[in-house]
């Protein structure tokens, strides 16, 4: 079992940068990938970006690549999301996730973190 807590939303200006922090439970945090996932209102969930549990692969949503950078420290149990250069469309609530290995999904959510990008 693993428990996920997010932090670091808030109200940012257009342009402005944000980085979420999510910190996992348990001695186990690098045997999961993990993902960031946003869902805005009235829409679906989506990933944003993931990360291999050593950290050395990533990938990202092509909205997303040139602004985002998924990032994790396995010693501190922590994945973040440095999120720059944000616009209006980047308000969400963001969610992050773990995967075990083998699982087709995710299966561990955090509560999510409210993102509001002003215009």
């Amino acid at each position: 079992q693993v428990q996920l807590v997010e932090s670091g939303g808030g109200l940012v200006q257009a342009g402005g940068s944000l980085r979420l922090s999510c910190t996992a439970s348990g001695r186990t945090f690098s045997s999961y990938t993990m993902g960031w996932f946003r869902q805005a209102p009235g829409k679906e969930r989506v990933i944003v970006a993931d990360i291999s549990r050593s950290g050395l692969n990533t990938h990202y949503v092509d909205s997303v690549k040139g602004r985002f950078t998924i990032s994790r420290d396995n010693a501190k149990n922590t994945v973040y999301l440095q999120m720059n250069t944000l616009k209006p469309e980047d308000t969400a609530v963001y969610y992050c996730a773990a995967r075990t290995i083998g699982a087709t999904g995710y299966d561990y959510w955090g509560q999510g973190t409210q993102v509001t990008v002003s215009s």
